[in-house]
């Protein structure tokens, strides 16, 4: 008898239960904001304000991955009041090209982007992402988020009405895949070789090899054919992804044209304006999130991807040290150059490179368990840097900007709701 009270009591119990869920057991937020379901939760469609934005990277090239990391954050940070549409690369605007100008114009709200692509524009645009030879993604972070790096490169973007976040970086690029073994600072010569980037193109010349700009869409077949005798792209799970372990024998290594691969989150900034000022302050907040989300997980499958090349039976050809020296000559070389020719250039310049000489001291102390290098030369193109900017009138300008910004990073005084958001951490 009492078992079967207890039964009917159970049985109560569970009749109620499915009452209560509506018979379907309780969905998450984020499932029903997702699929548009839950009549007491909110959804992506009930935002009042709708973005349409557009990823620079067509699928098979999985540098989406930050894109979109960024994008699904800030809409469930945003959720009932701000969606962005993801798109993928040219499912609306059809090239790279064409990117800047539609974020820039309003076309779209919003895009992500790869700096260098810019260099035309403005040659400080090849710093904005990875150089040859300087920093690496521990740098990067460093320099864009305590060191007065993000408040510069807006200054950038500024002149083409975006405002414009770091949200993703990879790991150092595998480097050139080919179908030679390159070692040795002669080994480069009479060779034709993928490379993305100004700065990187010019090296490879000084190298005596020939550098042959290729959209990704056209580097599998390019090297497939014998078109070029090499090719870059990004880190192993990209590489993989484009298919490089069926059409090369040898991976050349370390990546030093690309040591920090950034990617950035371009906002048409009429849009950004627009928006309540809580919403402005979650982009930076997920920027930092994603960036940091984006370097650690294609660290992590660089190592399995580049297993599965070996496993392929690609070999590893690493260049010597005497070849590394040289191209860190002409990567210092350039960078003067181009510091003379362009203010915009030597302020960001000369603020990466201060980073780099503060930092110093320490990296060489805490050696071999921190990140990054001292590179050969440093404390003399610091010199140079130094006086450049200084007859181009900018040098109080870097000075100032990074001053500020590590005094509002150890002050930790958050944006407060009811005033105008600017940037975080704000001046006390």
């Amino acid at each position: 008898m009492r078992n079967k009270k207890l039964l009917i009591l159970t049985s109560l119990i569970l009749i109620l239960s499915m009452i209560i869920t509506g018979c379907g057991g309780q969905q998450s937020t984020t499932e029903s904001s997702a699929e548009g379901g839950g009549a007491n939760s909110l959804t992506f469609k009930d935002a009042p304000i709708q973005w349409t934005m557009q990823s620079i990277w067509v699928p098979s090239i999985t540098l989406w991955r930050g894109d979109k990391y960024f994008v699904d954050t800030v809409n469930r940070l945003n959720l009932g009041e701000l969606y962005i549409e993801y798109n993928e690369g040219g499912s609306l605007v059809t090239t790279s090209d064409e990117i800047f100008d539609a974020v820039r114009t309003g076309a779209l709200d919003m895009a992500t982007d790869w700096p260098s692509y810019w260099e035309g524009r403005d040659t400080a645009f090849g710093l904005v992402t990875s150089a040859p030879m300087i920093l690496t993604p521990g740098d990067y972070m460093i320099w864009y988020w305590q060191a007065g790096g993000l408040e510069l490169v807006q200054k950038l973007y500024d002149e083409y009405n975006i405002v414009w976040y770091p949200h993703s970086v990879t790991s150092p690029e595998s480097g050139q895949r080919t179908n030679v073994s390159i070692k040795e600072i002669t080994d480069y010569e009479g060779l034709k070789l993928r490379q993305c980037g100004r700065v990187q193109a010019k090296i490879l010349e000084e190298l005596g090899a020939g550098a042959v700009f290729l959209p990704g869409a056209d580097v599998y077949l390019s090297l497939d054919r014998g078109v070029v005798d090499g090719a870059e792209f990004a880190g192993p799970e990209v590489d993989w992804s484009m298919a490089f372990q069926d059409i090369s024998k040898y991976s050349v290594v370390p990546g030093w044209h690309q040591p920090g691969p950034i990617s950035g989150v371009m906002i048409n900034k009429d849009s950004y304006e627009e928006l309540p000022e809580h919403i402005k302050y979650v982009f930076k907040e997920a920027a930092m999130s994603s960036m940091m989300w984006a370097w650690t997980y294609f660290e992590y499958a660089s190592g399995a991807y580049q297993n599965m090349f070996t496993e392929k039976g690609i070999e590893t050809s690493r260049l010597s040290d005497d070849a590394l020296n040289k191209i860190q000559e002409i990567a210092w070389d350039n960078m003067i150059q181009d510091a003379k020719d362009n203010p915009n250039y030597a302020k960001i310049a000369f603020s990466q490179i201060k980073y780099m000489y503060d930092y110093q001291g320490w990296r060489e102390m805490q050696a071999p368990f921190t990140h990054g290098r001292n590179p050969n030369g440093l404390n003399e193109v610091y010199a140079q840097l130094e006086k450049i900017v200084k007859d181009h009138g900018v040098y109080d300008e870097v000075i100032t900007v990074a001053e500020d910004a590590f005094e509002r990073a150890k002050g930790q005084e958050h944006w407060a709701p009811g005033t105008d958001y600017v940037q975080n951490p704000i001046v006390k």
